[in-house]
């Protein structure tokens, strides 16, 4: 349900930090960059379990998957923004749309990061100042491995079903196959 752990040595002031996210590896390896860091980070992976930690601990920032399992992540940003009004929300997701982002916004959150996105640009999200845009990646992602990392996930939706997840994706099986069986490409 969740992991607390604390700020980096010699950190001044303890900058909590909620992370919900419903892919528990992906999760875990946010958890310990983001406390690298400096954070103080709880981690929370679905709606319920973060509502709940959102009540009990307030924290100074959070990072909330849109799509959770058991319902929206943006039921977790009301209910932070009522907890904690200053606090700092970055919404992820692997299906952005503008939509969601316009409600995200509404609701209070102050930026919107689509998958895959590393903790570097998590952090110039959750540090930036107020109307300050984070600056961009010194090296973004190539085209290939954005197209590599969404095949990926949605692989996963698709609960590993090559037929499935070709057909989400409008793409011929056997080039679905071809994809898969390769390793990521290069950043």
């Amino acid at each position: 349900m969740q992991g607390e752990g604390s700020g980096g040595a010699g950190a001044d002031v303890t900058r909590s930090l909620l992370l919900v996210d419903d892919d528990q590896v992906w999760l875990q390896r946010l958890a310990v960059a983001m406390e690298r860091r400096g954070f103080a980070v709880i981690t929370a992976s679905s709606v319920q379990d973060a509502i709940a930690l959102a009540r009990e601990h307030a924290p100074d920032y959070a990072v909330i998957d849109l799509r959770l399992e058991d319902g929206s992540g943006l039921d977790v940003v009301g209910v932070l923004r009522g907890v904690r009004p200053n606090g700092r929300i970055i919404m992820l997701t692997g299906y952005g749309n503008i939509a969601t982002a316009v409600a995200a916004v509404k609701l209070g959150a102050v930026d919107y990061l689509s998958k895959p996105v590393d903790a570097d640009a998590i952090e110039a999200a959750l540090l930036a100042g107020d109307g300050e845009n984070p600056a961009p990646p010194e090296r973004p992602m190539s085209a290939d491995r954005v197209r590599w990392e969404h095949i990926q996930r949605v692989y996963e939706l698709c609960n590993r079903n090559v037929s499935e997840t070709a057909r989400q994706l409008n793409m011929h099986r056997r080039t679905l196959q071809r994809i898969l069986a390769k390793r990521s490409p290069k950043e």
